[in-house]
């Protein structure tokens, strides 16, 4: 059964991921969020800062590129895995543009489903080099595939 490649215990970090100034910037226009202290380095010092911060729904948004990283090879052909929701995000930390940031994965929750498997993760977002993480969630995902017959 699928579900047992996610039977493990330890936390599977993703690869790191570069939080560049070009990233921030397709964020704020996809999302029209320009506030100053993600693109301006001034006003990111003004309000308190070592410079411009990501947004936290960027890094949040990231999660779905990360969690491919820790997903077992063998899925079965044609397996699709969408974001459920999530039942509780953290923003603990500000992460700086120009950082870098992996999450680290652990499967709190597994349930068999006819069609595949609803997985809860207990998710950290790491920020290289600090103590704090940027975030901690709980996120709920769905992987379906069709069996073949």
């Amino acid at each position: 059964m699928l579900s047992e490649a996610f039977r493990t215990g330890a936390p599977k970090p993703s690869r790191w991921y570069a939080v560049t100034p070009e990233r921030v910037r397709a964020f704020a226009d996809a999302t029209e969020d320009w506030q100053g202290i993600h693109l301006d380095a001034e006003a990111a010092r003004a309000a308190g800062f070592d410079g411009p911060v990501a947004h936290g729904y960027l890094v949040l948004s990231m999660l779905s590129a990360m969690v491919y990283d820790v997903m077992p090879d063998d899925l079965p052909p044609g397996a699709v895995s969408v974001n459920y929701g999530f039942d509780r995000v953290r923003f603990i930390a500000p992460t700086l543009v120009g950082s870098r940031v992996r999450g680290l994965f652990q499967i709190a929750e597994l349930q068999d489903r006819p069609d595949g498997v609803r997985l809860r993760w207990d998710v950290t977002v790491e920020r290289e080099g600090e103590e704090k993480p940027a975030l901690a969630a709980d996120w709920l995902t769905l992987i379906s595939w069709k069996e073949e017959t």
